[in-house]
């Protein structure tokens, strides 16, 4: 079996291609755009690109950043993706190893595109928070066996009671407040952080929410009821922190 610096390798080597691949995601499925199916285009130009223009990090940085049938900028989020991808393989290095890493960078690489996508559009696929879901009870399972059905109650408990919550708002106001989204994400984070962990990641995500509408505020934005608020995105940010600083992750030995 590859010992624990195998597994950190081999992760850093493919996180740029992971993180490319979210960038897709992140741009696609909003659209509703096909995603294993179809070829990349220039924005401007709409010429194919091949292989050498899609290495990561490498083909923007030999192109410049732009078109190289067009010459049009690029922009800088294909490799701000496949930056942020390595640095979640990095960040959760420090804490975990071998087949908890595993765990923890799938598990962040699916935040990371979750947390784009509702801050760009505030919008939450169900393409990404149902496997998100799926992969953190399949993680309780092999990593935390003993504890399993508190991730499942977790992941029951964190839907309902946003779902709850986006029920009676609407038939109080008339209006949405949270979406359903919102409660099928906090669904999933309670399936990796199990029941314990939910009241952290819903208390630290406020904050973190009324701290961002407070700096909008004083940014001079006009802040008012009907105003959105990408709170995927804390809620994927907190999900990530407590489920990797909590101690239910200390408790839980480390495969080799």
């Amino acid at each position: 079996m590859p010992d624990a610096t195998d597994i950190l390798i081999a992760l850093a080597v493919i996180a740029p291609f992971i993180g490319s691949f979210l960038g897709v995601l992140v741009v696609r499925l909003p659209e509703r755009r096909p995603v294993l199916i179809g070829r990349s285009r220039c924005d401007r130009c709409g010429a194919a690109l091949g292989a050498r223009d899609l290495v990561p990090l490498a083909s923007w940085l030999w192109l410049r950043g732009k078109c190289r049938q067009c010459g049009a900028a690029i922009g800088a989020f294909p490799v701000l993706m496949e930056l942020a991808a390595l640095a979640v393989v990095l960040w959760a290095a420090t804490e975990t190893s071998g087949g908890m890493l595993v765990a923890a960078c799938v598990f962040g690489w699916l935040l990371l595109a979750l947390a784009v996508i509702d801050w760009q559009r505030f919008l939450l696929p169900d393409a990404l928070t149902a496997p998100l879901a799926l992969f953190g009870l399949a993680a309780a399972w092999f990593l935390d066996r003993g504890a399993f059905l508190n991730h499942v109650i977790g992941c029951a408990a964190g839907f309902l009671v946003f779902a709850g919550i986006t029920v009676l708002y609407r038939r109080l106001r008339g209006r949405e407040g949270l979406g359903l989204g919102d409660a099928k994400l906090l669904g999933a984070l309670g399936a990796w952080v199990s029941w314990q962990g939910l009241p952290s990641v819903i208390f630290i995500g406020a904050v973190t929410g009324l701290l961002f509408v407070l700096v909008q505020s004083l940014a001079g934005r006009r802040i008012e009821a009907t105003t959105r608020i990408p709170f995927g995105t804390f809620l994927a940010l907190c999900g990530w922190l407590v489920w990797l600083y909590a101690p239910l992750i200390a408790s839980i030995s480390t495969p080799g």
